[in-house]
């Protein structure tokens, strides 16, 4: 069989560092309440800079493209995990947002009391910290281009469930993308209930005024709360696209809704973004409708929170006990491994991007 050719990098014999065309930075935060806790500044060289914290189970806060935030940073700012946030919505203090804060291992969305179990709001996975595993480097006069992060999140407990996660992140010299790998372990000796939220969270100056979801869905099912209700009741115009912010999404008010998709590819891939025109840019985000059967878009347009996330799950958010109540609770055996394929990316080509909003 044939070598693969290398790739051709612009510039090598101008440079004696490889960072200076991109790498990934590990420092420790030294200030505030997030002092200790590890952190990985990865800079693809293409435009695309993210943060992934590793205390915050690798999980994503800060990310830019070229001088535009992507993402919305809580007032709070990074914080060290802690078991203390477990409990009803507490896990709310302790979320710092960002591009990706992930929710489960065990339970997804409302606190619920499922059984015996006491549930607090999104489960454990954002308030633990990872088990770094390797670091990798491009190497572009070797003709490797990819940077990548690889760590273990362990959870759970004697005599209850018990799982962990392997992921890993990659990006690539010169791209505007993430890819992400989740693998998922059932660690315990008996079935264990298993669910996977992505709060893929995206903020201003990347969301705007006029800025447009692209969703190709039919009509969205909005959760069973009535401010939910009468904003996706109305024409899709008004909830797929962006208002400046609201008066009546102070305080907690907000909005969530399902989007049910459907791929036309046979290995059930689907793309989702937001589109803001004006930057004449997009955040794409790719998942396999098969790993995860649910999607839904959460609205907070408070004045000072402006926010939103696109969200591919496998699960419901009205809690565990909801979705036991409705069948649809999935659960992982002795053993099993369940694993998640999904990237992020920027796109800035302007026929990609009409081909988005479907002209």
């Amino acid at each position: 069989m044939p070598a693969r050719p290398r790739p051709v990098v612009k510039g090598l014999d101008k440079i004696s560092n490889p960072a200076q065309l991109g790498s990934i930075e590990q420092y420790v935060l030294d200030n505030g309440a997030g002092r200790g806790v590890r952190a990985l500044c990865v800079n693809t060289g293409g435009g695309l800079r993210y943060r992934v914290l590793v205390d915050r189970g690798l999980d994503i806060d800060q990310a830019f493209f070229q001088q535009h935030s992507l993402t919305y940073l809580a007032h709070q700012g990074v914080t060290p995990p802690t078991r203390a946030l477990d409990r009803g919505i507490d896990w709310l203090k302790g979320f710092p947002v960002g591009l990706l804060t992930t929710c489960g291992p065990f339970n997804i969305g409302a606190p619920a009391r499922d059984g015996d179990e006491e549930l607090g709001l999104h489960g454990h996975h954002s308030n633990t910290a990872a088990e770094l595993q390797s670091v990798e480097q491009p190497d572009p006069r070797a003709g490797k281009l990819d940077m990548t992060v690889v760590g273990f999140v362990r959870y759970g407990q004697l005599y209850g469930p018990q799982a962990a996660l392997k992921r890993t992140i990659r990006s690539t010299l010169g791209s505007n993308a993430i890819h992400f790998r989740d693998e998922i372990t059932n660690l315990f000796n008996e079935p264990t209930p298993h669910a996977w939220l992505l709060h893929i969270n995206l903020g201003y100056p990347l969301v705007d005024e006029g800025a447009r979801f692209c969703v190709k869905s039919d009509k969205p099912i909005p959760r069973d709360d009535a401010l939910s209700r009468d904003w996706f009741s109305g024409p899709a115009d008004r909830y797929l696209r962006v208002p400046e912010p609201l008066k009546s999404h102070r305080g907690a008010a907000h909005v969530f809704a399902y989007f049910p998709l459907r791929s036309s590819r046979k290995d059930g891939v689907v793309e989702t973004a937001l589109l803001n025109e004006r930057l004449e840019m997009a955040l794409v985000v790719s998942f396999n409708t098969k790993q995860f059967p649910n999607f839904g878009i959460w609205q907070h347009w408070g004045p000072g929170e402006y926010v939103c996330a696109l969200e591919p799950m496998n699960g419901g958010v009205e809690g565990r006990d909801k979705d036991r109540a409705a069948g649809r609770i999935d659960s992982l055996a002795p053993g099993e491994t369940r694993t998640y394929d999904y990237s992020v990316r920027v796109e800035t080509d302007v026929a990609a991007l009409r081909g988005l909003v479907g002209r």
